[in-house]
């Protein structure tokens, strides 16, 4: 290790890959960092195959994939192989995960939309919750109140 690449600290390395030096820590308990060399003193010290490592688990990061991914791929990367035969499993795998949650968001927004939509038309119908306005016993009439099915009232 020369002396430039032996002077990163994990705050100069997490700093240089743009993440907390607790996650560069966490890495190295999950496994996906190895231990790095330590000064006289007790200080991590990283070369410069540690910053290279950080950058490919904060792309993969970036890209979705789940530290266990990571860990995967970094195996196969650690044995002088290209990863990106076993990245596509894990790819396809994350792109059917985003895609379920983008439905599921889709139909989220449907539904908030059409609860604000009866909301401004004045309506407590559904899609609303029925708990929408809490129930009163018996219903009472404020007036102003628009009265809700269940006996509950909205200001």
């Amino acid at each position: 290790m020369t002396a430039a690449t032996a002077a990163l600290t994990v705050g100069k390395l997490a700093e240089q890959i743009g993440v907390t030096p607790d996650a560069i820590r966490y890495w190295e308990r999950e496994g996906l960092f190895p231990a790095p060399e330590r000064s006289p003193s007790g200080y991590r010290r990283y070369g410069a195959d540690a910053l290279d490592r950080a950058r490919f688990i904060r792309a993969c990061q970036r890209a979705g994939l789940r530290l266990s991914d990571i860990a995967d791929l970094l195996s196969v990367r650690d044995t002088g192989t290209c990863p990106c035969e076993p990245a596509e499993t894990h790819l396809e795998r994350r792109i059917a995960e985003v895609t379920a949650e983008i439905a599921r968001l889709e139909g989220l927004r449907s539904q908030l939309t059409a609860m604000l939509g009866a909301v401004e038309a004045g309506t407590c119908d559904p899609p609303l919750p029925e708990n929408w306005c809490p129930p009163t016993d018996p219903p009472v009439d404020r007036g102003s109140a628009r009265s809700v099915p269940g006996g509950g009232e909205c200001e």
